[in-house]
């Protein structure tokens, strides 16, 4: 299937040919019809399966084709909401890309910096808004925006919106929404809570899922590392100097001991930077563009500042810290294994992470396969399902029988024969 086969318009073919797009992705190929049909939409995608030209493809053309479209006088038509900055940018410039012989105009508003300039965009007319639940509050408080034109409502990553304490700001965007609208909403994993949200947002949806959680989790290159947590950042320089050629994101569960890592790198001689919401908006974009386009080699994240990281062909990431939820470990993970691509995640575990450890690989339906040849393992490692359970040596998921070259042998990590990109 080609994007001529859902009858995408001329002027959006156009531009997706220019990107180089020929074939959609199946959340596009499933999403896109039924949107031009006017219908909402209840989507279950991760990031990395092209869930955003899936929604932003069908809103661009029916704006494009509606009859009553005023280019003079433009009016707020579509509202797309999501939680973080960076995810904001990344749609807005998906937006533009797609559009970018239709004439439809967007902008994104978010709050850490002045303002100005958006409102100045605002004034002078966008079709399309983009934007974070507290800087649009803020706007539509002070009578920059009003939602009463809204055509088209999109909800995106409506978990982390729920995970970083949305819920109120979203009751009250909701109000302001006129009834008569077509609303999507795409979440990551359909918690009873996220349901409960979607039925308040959607009429008689069609629900679209491409796929669990599971499917990024298999297309990765997992390896777990027991070592001491006051080791970790021995272990860490020791991959990126032998092994971290390529691109490589690593994930920190706080904002200071994201600073910390990358002093620590600094050390070493090994360039990084952090990005984390306690840096200024100016400053996660300079770090954000440094990293896509090669002059630094490794980003730190916090996982909230990670949400629209999107590097294509990322070498690997690093899970420094191991996260306390599940989903979180597949979200990560699922940066280096973007659509059809395959990639490396590697993640350090402490003995204060073997819980989560055990959740995860219970969420993804494996086990992590260990490395045990290193040089910084920890002495008091022993495998936790050891303890709770009895041992499966004809379990074909069981860590010491799930190398990468499923020789049976103990996992040795090699990117070279794991993952080609890594040898960039």
């Amino acid at each position: 299937m080609n994007f001529e086969d859902l009858e995408i318009i001329e002027p959006i073919i156009k531009a997706l040919k220019l990107e180089g797009y020929t074939h959609p992705t199946p959340i596009q190929q499933k999403s896109i019809p039924i949107l031009l049909h006017g219908r909402d939409l209840l989507g279950c995608a991760q990031t990395g399966t092209g869930k955003t030209a899936a929604f932003a493809i069908p809103i661009l053309q029916q704006i494009y084709l509606d009859p009553n479209k005023d280019k003079s006088h433009r009016k707020v038509r579509t509202l797309i909401i999501t939680p973080t900055r960076e995810l904001a940018i990344q749609i807005g410039e998906s937006f533009t890309t797609y559009g970018k012989f239709t004439g439809i105009k967007n902008t994104v508003i978010f709050g850490g910096v002045k303002q100005g300039k958006q409102t100045q965009a605002l004034s002078r007319g966008v079709d399309v808004l983009v934007a974070t639940p507290g800087r649009l509050l803020d706007l539509m408080n002070q009578g920059f925006i009003s939602l009463k034109e809204i055509d088209f409502f999109v909800l995106d990553e409506a978990d982390r919106m729920l995970d970083m304490g949305f819920i109120h700001d979203i009751r009250k965007i909701l109000a302001k929404l006129p009834n008569k609208r077509q609303s999507l909403f795409f979440s990551a994993t359909m918690a009873p809570n996220i349901v409960a949200l979607s039925n308040k947002i959607l009429g008689n949806p069609q629900k679209v899922s491409v796929k669990p959680e599971q499917t990024t989790a298999e297309k990765v290159g997992q390896s777990i590392y027991f070592v001491a947590k006051k080791i970790k950042p021995s272990l860490l320089i020791h991959l990126l100097q032998s092994k971290g050629s390529g691109s490589t994101l690593v994930f920190s569960r706080t904002k200071h001991g994201a600073n910390k890592i990358v002093k620590l790198l600094a050390k070493a001689n090994i360039v990084a930077d952090a990005i984390h919401g306690n840096k200024s908006q100016v400053a996660r974009q300079k770090a954000l563009s440094n990293f896509k386009s090669g002059q630094i080699k490794v980003l730190v994240a916090t996982d909230i500042a990670a949400r629209g990281i999107d590097v294509d062909k990322l070498a690997m990431v690093i899970n420094y810290d191991l996260p306390n939820i599940p989903e979180t470990y597949v979200h990560r993970i699922g940066r280096t294994g973007r659509a059809s691509e395959s990639g490396i995640a590697v993640s350090f575990c402490d003995s204060e992470e073997r819980a989560y450890l055990k959740d995860i690989q219970k969420l993804i339906g494996q086990q992590i396969p260990v490395i045990e040849d290193h040089p910084f393992k920890d002495a008091h490692h022993s495998e936790p399902e050891k303890s709770s359970t009895k041992p499966q040596p004809s379990n074909p998921r069981h860590p010491r029988r799930n190398s990468n070259n499923n020789n049976g042998n103990k996992s040795r990590w090699n990117p070279r024969k794991s993952n080609p990109r890594s040898s960039r």
